[in-house]
């Protein structure tokens, strides 16, 4: 009998944590031709979440509980969590219940035609239309910008299943800071799309703010383009130039027309500020770079445990 691994990480879910067993639960006792694990890593919720992962874990002994002694982040914890799976093959979704568990049987189907990934992809949202245009134009600046081999996957956020050859190869990633689109990827394996409608949040408040988007958003660019910080070189030559030439404009204009023509305070302080916010930008560019390097040879654990539960010891 095959076995499914079931990943899911939460944070601040307590609203939420116990429906979704309820309905995964329904999902596999539809696939009763497989064994089943369903694992749970918790990032150091301030809720009750912890409490009740510990309620169903008694309750369930195929149920398996992670809880982290911090909050690592809503990318490291998740990652963590897929390399604990024991299955033969794994399925990862949000505990917010915006991943459908209905699509899980669809990625199987996929998986016993063969292939090693099959991932949800997003079609349509009735999450907010602003946030839904800034992640179309988000997709489309890495589209246009990567320049690697990588080729991320538009409107795919993790939800996806893994064969178990896939996951060794994660078990043995030695990066810091994963993250599950570039992961797949790179990996390089041929992908098979399920489309589905993301659903809105019914309980509960969303932890994502604009800084973790943000930095999200971040550590993608620096994983898969080198075009920012190639942009900012390119922009930094070609701003040299055009100030070179002004200043050659102004001088001769000045060696014209000494008496009458005046430079002015104002074209100079506009000159200076925007200069000057260029030069930041771009090492802000560099810095984001830098920070990857950084977060890299640091080598720190992605997730340390304080507590696990229903796993064999062995």
């Amino acid at each position: 009998m095959k076995k499914i691994s079931i990943v899911t990480a939460c944070y601040n879910e307590e609203a939420n944590i116990r429906d979704l067993y309820i309905q995964l639960k329904r999902v596999l006792a539809s696939l009763d031709k497989y064994s089943y694990e369903i694992i749970a890593i918790d990032n150091k919720s301030t809720d009750k979440t912890a409490d009740i992962l510990r309620e169903i874990a008694t309750e369930d002994k195929n149920f398996k509980v992670i809880l982290n002694s911090k909050n690592f982040g809503p990318v490291k914890s998740p990652f963590y969590a897929m390399q604990q799976s024991s299955g033969d093959c794994m399925v990862y979704l949000v505990s917010d219940l915006q991943d459908p568990p209905d699509v899980i049987p669809k990625l199987i189907e996929k998986w016993e035609n063969g292939a090693k990934i099959a991932v949800a992809v997003k079609d349509k949202s009735k999450e907010s239309p602003l946030m839904w245009f800034f992640r179309q134009l988000f997709y489309k600046f890495i589209s246009y910008t990567e320049m690697e081999s990588s080729n991320i996957i538009e409107n795919f956020a993790g939800f996806a299943l893994y064969d178990k050859k896939i996951v060794d190869i994660m078990k043995s990633c030695d990066d810091p800071n994963p993250e599950i689109k570039s992961f797949v990827s790179d990996v390089g394996f041929d992908v098979e799309i399920v489309k589905y409608t993301q659903s809105a949040r019914q309980k509960g408040k969303s932890t994502y703010n604009l800084m973790r988007l943000y930095g999200y958003a971040m550590t993608i660019i620096t994983k898969n383009s080198f075009f920012p910080i190639r942009f900012a070189t390119f922009a930094g030559f070609i701003l040299s130039i055009l100030s070179f030439l002004i200043a050659i404009f102004y001088f001769v204009m000045k060696l014209l027309f000494w008496n009458e023509y005046n430079i002015g305070m104002a074209s100079l302080i506009i000159g200076l500020f925007f200069f000057s916010a260029v030069q930041l930008f771009f090492i802000g560019i560099i810095g984001e770079y830098i920070a990857a390097i950084y977060t890299r040879v640091n080598k720190r654990p992605l997730v340390i445990e304080e507590e696990r539960l229903n796993f064999d010891d062995k």
